[in-house]
């Protein structure tokens, strides 16, 4: 078994099913393996920016079985907010320290093409300092499909309205069976890559996630995070100049409110494993994100003993996650936030949306 940790550290070209059997590691090992990465990277360092996040609408053209946050029979309270809202939380996120605004929505059939272009704009005028991260590729597609834009066209127009980075929503799991059943109709993996591929070209980051603690297998998580490193340069990119992904997310599926009937979750040591081996075979993908909305704060803090290095930030407002029953609707106290970090042994770092250090706690 040791066998195959050496073979994936070196980066062999080994297949899902082999790989696999990382998990029947034990968690100490993984854990050995993940953290020196992460140790040779970011030493103890723990990474964290001061964001917003701004989700305009809950009325979805698509049905995802996984999915608590959009309006349905689960969740019926539908909502869309107009351009002058949106401006006020931006507006009073960014008072109140904010750097970041991370947009991201439904496919809502009721807003015209410009209307989401309009948003980047306005919020870019009266904040020209602030980082907007906003439209996933499931977003992107949508709105391809919609208005016969062509992607390119739509990250072109994003660009041009104000848009910096992508967040990495959509990716779900790359699988097609599992995705004919839990979000039959959305973006095709395919798809998915192609264009964030394509964001990357114009030299813009973005990141990627995978969600997880469904009804996918283990080989189903190593295939997925295998297709992001294949579509990742070679060489690791850290900065905005040449394009590519930041950061790895594994988002935990949250249970509640959803068509999903998930009975097998996975225990603190598996979702532990997931990220040890994301970062054992991402070697080119800078970051690995212990996102602390699915969670919690107390399983995303011992994620960095595990190969993760980011906590994602304060949030603010959270609607996706907590609709799924994730305890992150209010977001997170900076304070507080530094507070666990340090507590755990860790040196909080302060970065903007592209990790670039404003500010270490010692």
């Amino acid at each position: 078994m040791a066998d195959i940790l050496e073979q994936a550290l070196r980066g062999e070209n080994l297949t899902p099913s082999e790989l696999s059997k990382l998990y029947d590691l034990d968690i100490f090992t993984l854990g050995k393996a993940a953290d020196s990465i992460r140790t040779h990277k970011y030493q103890k360092k723990a990474f964290f920016n001061l964001n917003r996040h701004i989700n305009p609408s809950n009325i979805c053209a698509d049905v995802c079985k996984f999915c608590a946050f959009s309006a349905h029979r689960k969740n019926p309270n539908p909502y869309e907010m107009n351009l002058d809202e949106i401006l006020a939380q931006a507006i009073a996120s960014y008072n109140n320290g904010a750097k970041e605004v991370h947009i991201v929505s439904s496919h809502n059939p009721n807003y015209t093409y410009e209307w989401y272009m309009s948003v980047f704009k306005e919020i870019k005028k009266a904040l020209p300092h602030i980082h907007i991260k906003a439209l996933t590729a499931a977003e992107v597609d949508f709105l391809d499909r919609k208005f016969h834009k062509g992607y390119d066209r739509v990250l072109e127009d994003m660009i041009e309205s104000g848009v910096d980075s992508m967040p990495g929503g959509g990716a779900e799991i790359f699988d097609e069976k599992v995705r004919a059943y839990i979000c039959k109709g959305k973006v095709s993996s395919t798809r998915w890559l192609e264009i964030h591929k394509a964001w990357h070209s114009l030299g813009k980051m973005s990141n990627a996630t995978m969600l997880f603690g469904h009804i996918e297998s283990r080989a189903h998580r190593i295939d997925h995070m295998l297709r992001l490193r294949e579509a990742q340069s070679p060489q690791e990119r850290v900065d905005s100049k040449n394009g590519g992904f930041n950061a790895f997310i594994p988002l935990l599926y949250q249970r509640q409110n959803n068509y999903l009937s998930i009975k097998d979750f996975p225990s603190g040591q598996e979702i532990l494993k997931t990220i040890a081996i994301a970062r054992i075979l991402l070697s080119n993908i800078p970051h690995i994100k212990a996102y602390w909305a699915t969670l919690g704060i107390n399983l995303a803090v011992v994620a960095q003993e595990f190969g993760a290095d980011d906590l994602d930030g304060t949030i603010e407002m959270e609607s996706i996650q907590s609709a799924g029953g994730a305890k992150s609707k209010n977001g997170f106290d900076k304070d507080e936030l530094i507070f666990q970090i340090q507590n755990a042994g860790f040196t909080p770092v302060e970065r903007d949306s592209l990790y670039n250090e404003i500010k270490v706690y010692a």
